[in-house]
């Protein structure tokens, strides 16, 4: 396999910021998917989701390791206007990277999770996305929602940060109608990022009409995405979920109408749908 390409994502108004592309070498989905890594808002690196970027581009998808500024370097919300910058950079580039402007995913770990829900919930036009990808987010910033001290939105928006703030940078409270079909991933034993608060963001993804997906990984903790024996199962998952959401979710309904007798109308006895034109 060719390795990825370095481009930079050039800004007028901050420092340029730098991506590996992993172009697909067959298949094409014609679908780009932005990779951000986790660290607290405060450390890591975009090469860390590099193993996850291999996968997604084996099953035809265009990946997108993505900096973003770290907390040392420059203070909330310079983050999130980061990713924002670095979608609409993806759309205005669609053309040479030779995907569908109209698909474009993220996908985030922990910190890079919290972006990525972020980012969903509060893009449009340039820089919206058609689907999400969460591991073990921070979904919640606010104080009550976490066991650990100090809480992560200190690393996040210091350690006088009022409640008030810790719930604008919250993507549980920012989640409305038009969220885009959301896959998340959270491990049952993880004691920093609770998989209840990854429960109450499905719930409140579901109240509010949009799609969302749950795995819960049994015995698992932060980070066992990166585990050898989990990349390859997990991401495949990932790569089903994104041909289901955003690829041709055409074909699926239409799979599922045909051969389901229980998506019949009329359940299990109804009379199969008539065959489509062409």
């Amino acid at each position: 396999m060719s390795n990825p390409t370095q481009e930079f994502v050039q800004r007028a108004t901050a420092r340029d910021l730098s991506i590996d592309i992993f172009q697909p070498e067959g298949h094409s989905t014609k679908t780009a998917v932005i990779l951000l890594h986790g660290g607290g808002w405060m450390f890591g690196h975009r090469a860390e989701t590099h193993r996850y970027a291999l996968h997604l581009r084996a099953q035809g998808f265009l990946a997108i390791a993505a900096e973003y500024r770290l907390t040392g370097e420059a203070p909330w919300p310079a983050q999130i206007q980061d990713v924002k910058d670095i979608i609409r950079w993806v759309r205005a580039n669609a053309g040479r990277l030779r995907i569908d402007p109209d698909k474009i995913a993220l996908q985030g770990f922990s910190a890079g999770g919290h972006l990525a829900l972020l980012a969903a919930a509060t893009g449009s036009g340039a820089d919206a996305v058609a689907a999400v990808v969460a591991f073990f987010p921070p979904a919640d910033l606010t104080q009550a929602a976490f066991p650990v001290r100090p809480p992560p939105v200190a690393n996040l928006l210091g350690p006088d940060a009022d409640e008030d703030a810790a719930r604008a940078a919250s993507p549980l409270y920012q989640i409305a109608p038009g969220f885009p079909p959301a896959f998340l991933l959270s491990g049952m034993a993880d004691p920093f990022m609770p998989y209840s608060a990854t429960l109450k963001l499905f719930e409140a993804i579901g109240r509010a009409g949009a799609k969302a997906e749950l795995h819960l990984y049994h015995d698992h903790m932060h980070e066992f995405a990166a585990l050898p024996s989990m990349t390859a199962a997990v991401q495949a998952e990932i790569g089903l979920f994104l041909n289901r959401a955003v690829v041709d979710p055409e074909f699926y309904r239409q799979e599922n109408l045909t051969l389901n007798p229980f998506a019949r109308p009329g359940g299990p006895g109804g009379p199969p749908p008539k065959p489509q034109d062409g």
